[in-house]
């Protein structure tokens, strides 16, 4: 037995930078991460879209957190592959299941090409437990329950809770909950932060600290939870000139947002 596990680790931070980064975000605030998951991110447009072509509530919401548990490995940018999803099943609703929809849908995706195999084996483990599920349990989830699906999830996929996609899904879920039922809920404090590739190269700037530990702290600091935080940043980060149009259009903290992405 070794002692690595009672021993803490050290990570070398630049505590100039992380205190800058801490006033940032406390001065946008939460109102602010609503502003660009709404009027900027284009992957909440992407699902608007989706949403108003479908017309079907349920099938909405579990079309978004059945994708979400595939968006790894992508062949392009986040945004473009949330927006194939978009108009693929806007055209295509699924009839005999998501899962089998999946088997159609992503041999013949331009961005999201890698490891299908893999992702399709992942649908068909989360398909019972997405027909298990009603309106109304999808509610229930979205109005004071996402770390209970956050969990779900985790346990029908056999993944940790902290999995970039199990967050990820979560997140979506929000997104789509928020579209179905027409209400705003704040993400949880106790979910986690995606950890992907954008996030973890920002976090490089600031610390060696692993990014899921290290943007959990920072969300108790400054009273974001973390899944709002991610939003914050993931959009800027992408280096999108639509999204620097809309930011500069929608929100009001925009040179804010600006100064972190230059930190």
């Amino acid at each position: 037995m070794t002692l690595d596990r009672f021993v803490r680790v050290k990570y070398k931070s630049d505590e100039e930078k992380v205190r800058e980064l801490v006033g940032i975000l406390r001065e946008l605030g939460i109102d602010c991460a609503r502003t660009v998951e709404e009027r900027v991110d284009l992957q909440f447009d992407a699902l608007k879209n989706l949403h108003d072509n479908l017309g079907n509530e349920e099938l909405f919401i579990k079309l978004v957190v059945a994708n979400s548990i595939v968006s790894y490995q992508l062949s392009a940018k986040g945004e473009q592959w949330w927006w194939e999803f978009s108009r693929y099943f806007s055209a295509n609703p699924p009839e005999e299941g998501i899962a089998k929809a999946y088997v159609k849908f992503l041999p013949s995706s331009t961005t999201n090409r890698r490891l299908v195999a893999g992702k399709l084996k992942r649908l068909e483990k989360l398909q019972p437990f997405l027909d298990g599920l009603d309106l109304k349990a999808l509610r229930r989830y979205y109005f004071g329950g996402m770390e209970s699906l956050r969990d779900d999830l985790a346990r029908v996929l056999n993944s940790k809770r902290s999995a970039k996609t199990i967050v990820f899904a979560v997140k979506m879920f929000g997104y789509a909950g928020r579209i179905a039922f027409g209400e705003f809920v704040p993400y949880p404090m106790g979910i986690e932060i995606p950890d992907d590739v954008r996030i973890n190269a920002y976090t490089k700037r600031f610390t060696n600290e692993p990014p899921v530990s290290f943007w959990g702290r920072i969300a108790e600091e400054t009273g974001i939870p973390p899944l709002h935080i991610d939003s914050i940043l993931w959009p800027v980060l992408g280096g999108n000139d639509e999204v620097f149009r809309r930011l500069k259009e929608h929100c009001t903290k925009w040179e804010d947002i600006m100064r972190l992405v230059n930190l």
